[in-house]
């Protein structure tokens, strides 16, 4: 099923962030929470820095029994730069990988490819991209 949702960036502090929305939201976290740590070692890419293994890579937590919120550490360690309003993104999972490709090619034009469509490691189509207005869109297809 198709879905949108919002996803935002965190210097280093998405639990305290998380856990606080839980307390104004109420609910429970729809997923297992995923840590850096738990990446799996990929070639060509440098190993996760000890003090950031910890640090949350993605989590979710629906409110308003609607909209869900995702969010990840984004360390410096890794190339970020969390700046405030910079750091939210549209999370876009549509039904299809056809719909995914037509989407990101279409908001990319004329924007900034920050991650192109690939496989990703936890299963999605995965890419992302700011459009040539400034606004950040992630795109996350399961369906096969």
């Amino acid at each position: 099923m198709a879905r949108v949702s919002t996803y935002l960036n965190f210097p280093r502090n998405t639990e305290e962030a998380f856990t606080f929305y839980k307390s104004v939201f109420g609910g429970e976290f729809s997923c297992e929470i995923t840590r850096f740590g738990d990446i799996p070692a990929q070639e060509g890419m440098p190993p996760i820095a000890e003090e950031d293994k910890n640090l949350i890579m993605h989590i979710e937590l629906t409110i308003l029994d609607c909209h869900v919120l995702m969010g990840t550490d984004a360390p410096e360690s890794m190339g970020f730069a969390v700046k405030t309003g910079d750091n939210i993104y549209i999370n876009l999972e549509p039904d299809s990988r056809d719909e995914t490709k037509r989407l990101f090619d279409a908001l990319s034009d004329g924007g900034e490819v920050e991650s192109p469509l690939i496989d990703a490691f936890w299963g999605a189509y995965y890419g992302s991209c700011t459009d040539k207005f400034g606004v950040q869109w992630m795109f996350n297809c399961t369906a096969k």
